[in-house]
C-alpha cells in the first residue's frame, strides 16, 4: 500500500472511532487506536515506538472497561435488575436509529422497561432508569476524556517525540 493510502485509511479509522465515542454502535476507542498503529507503522515506528503504543493501548483497554461498566454500575446502585441492564443496553441500540433523541432516551426507555417487566413499580424502575443513564453519561465523558488525552499523546509523540 502506498504512503498516502496508509494515511488515509489511519485518519479514516481515528474519525470514525471519534465518532464511535458517542455511537454505541462503533466501538470508538478501539477503531482510535488502530487507526494510530496504522499511522505508527507508515514510518516503521520511528516516531511512534512500542512505548508510546503501549500507553495508548492501556487508555483503549480503560475506556472499554468503562465503557461496559458505566451504566451497568450506575443501574447497580440502584438495585438494577439484569433485565433492566439488559434493556438499557437494547434501548442504546435500539435508539440509534432514532438520532439524538434516541441515543439520549434509549437506554433510559430500556431500563425503565426492563425494570418494570421483573418488578412492576414505576417509582423503583424510573430510578433504575435515570441511574443507567447517567452512568451512561458519565461513561460517555470519560470515553471522550481518555479519547482527547490518546489524541493529545499521539501528535506530541508524533511530531515531538
Amino acid at each position: 500500500m502506498s504512503t498516502v493510502a496508509l494515511w488515509m485509511l489511519a485518519l479514516v479509522l481515528m474519525l470514525v472511532g471519534v465518532l464511535g465515542i458517542v455511537l454505541p454502535a462503533l466501538p470508538g476507542i478501539p477503531l482510535m487506536y488502530a487507526g494510530m498503529v496504522v499511522a505508527a507503522a507508515i514510518d516503521d515506528f520511528q516516531r511512534i515506538g512500542w512505548v508510546t503504543l503501549s500507553v495508548l493501548g492501556f487508555f483503549t483497554v480503560v475506556a472499554v472497561v468503562i465503557e461496559f461498566a458505566a451504566s451497568a454500575l450506575g443501574a447497580k446502585q440502584f438495585g438494577a435488575s439484569a433485565r433492566a441492564i439488559w434493556g438499557a443496553l437494547i434501548g442504546t441500540v435500539v435508539g440509534l436509529f432514532f438520532g439524538v433523541a434516541g441515543l439520549v432516551l434509549g437506554p433510559f426507555v430500556g431500563a425503565l422497561v426492563g425494570e418494570l417487566s421483573v418488578h412492576g413499580r414505576l417509582g423503583q424502575a424510573g430510578r433504575v432508569g435515570m441511574a443507567t443513564w447517567i452512568g451512561l453519561i458519565f461513561g460517555t465523558l470519560a470515553k471522550i476524556a481518555i479519547a482527547f488525552a490518546m489524541l493529545g499523546i499521539f501528535v506530541l509523540a508524533y511530531f515531538v517525540g
